[in-house]
């Protein structure tokens, strides 16, 4: 970890207030203003000289200032309009930040950042963190690693172990390891959402831990799976994928798990070898 960056602080309710602004509850607005918790998270992302990082909802720019202190540049993208000028003025003594007027999830990282690796560094709206993580997991050009601030009880799921996993946890740990690396109260944001946050960061793996080939087949069959978690494995992939339980039966035999397990009771490895039987049953 680097030195800590020091940054005279940013007075967030102050600067909404002489600029007519308020934090928009429709965008899941929640402004991260404690320092230490700033300074953790770049360390925790570990940003040098040489980085490039892209921001995902910098607000008005409490930790893009820390962004641009130590990385090479940094991409803040912001989807609300009414917040772009202030934050032009928070930025501008920072010429290595572009800030882009946008929807994440309608921009496509490969036209953002078109060549070299990249991080994220982001604090976001807990409504969108499933379709974040998913938009980004699954870009043709995918970040190296991921330091997210989420809300702690999504943090506990995608970080659990083999044994208690979710889909939402599968569908991270098919791309990269997570672990929690930080736990943020309710008081360091404001306006203070209703629970305590985390810090999750994911290092993505060079390829995913599930063949490209049968990536798509394995996510069908995981949802199908956790589509109704209190029915055994044979049930639920029956009536996800519409199959008579004979198939399903078949399947789970073929890649040697009890038809009577339950969908969070898998590791990454028997989702493999699930969707291997399933290529091999469909050839």
């Amino acid at each position: 970890m680097g030195p800590a960056i020091n940054l005279p602080p940013l007075d967030v309710p102050a600067l909404l207030r002489d600029n007519g602004l308020r934090p928009s509850k429709g965008l899941g607005q929640n402004f991260l203003i404690d320092h230490a918790a700033l300074n953790k998270i770049v360390a925790a992302a570990e940003v040098g000289p040489h980085d490039t990082v892209l921001e995902i909802g910098p607000g008005l720019g409490s930790l893009t200032r820390f962004l641009a202190q130590a990385a090479q540049r940094v991409v803040a993208v912001e989807l609300d309009q009414h917040l772009i000028p202030l934050l032009s003025q928070v930025l501008a003594p920072w010429p290595n930040v572009e800030i882009i007027h946008g929807d994440i999830l309608q921009l496509d990282p490969d036209d953002l950042l078109a060549e070299g690796g990249y991080s994220v560094v982001a604090n976001i709206p807990y409504y969108i963190t499933s379709a974040v993580l998913r938009h980004l997991l699954e870009a043709g050009h995918r970040p190296a690693r991921l330091v997210l601030t989420i809300q702690q009880e999504v943090a506990e799921r995608i970080c659990a172990p083999a044994g208690d996993l979710s889909l939402l946890a599968l569908s991270v740990q098919v791309y990269g390891q997570p672990q929690r690396v930080l736990r943020i109260p309710a008081g360091a944001f404001y306006p203070a959402p209703k629970v305590d946050s985390a810090v999750v960061r994911i290092d993505l793996y060079p390829q995913p831990r599930i063949p490209a080939p049968l990536l798509e087949s394995f996510f069908r069959l995981a949802r199908a799976g956790f589509s109704q978690k209190r029915k055994t494995l044979r049930n639920s992939l029956a009536g996800g994928m519409q199959w008579p339980t004979s198939r399903t039966a078949a399947l789970l035999e073929a890649a040697d798990i009890d038809p009577r397990r339950r969908a969070e009771t898998l590791d990454l490895e028997e989702w493999r070898r699930l969707a291997e039987a399933a290529a091999r049953a469909e050839s």
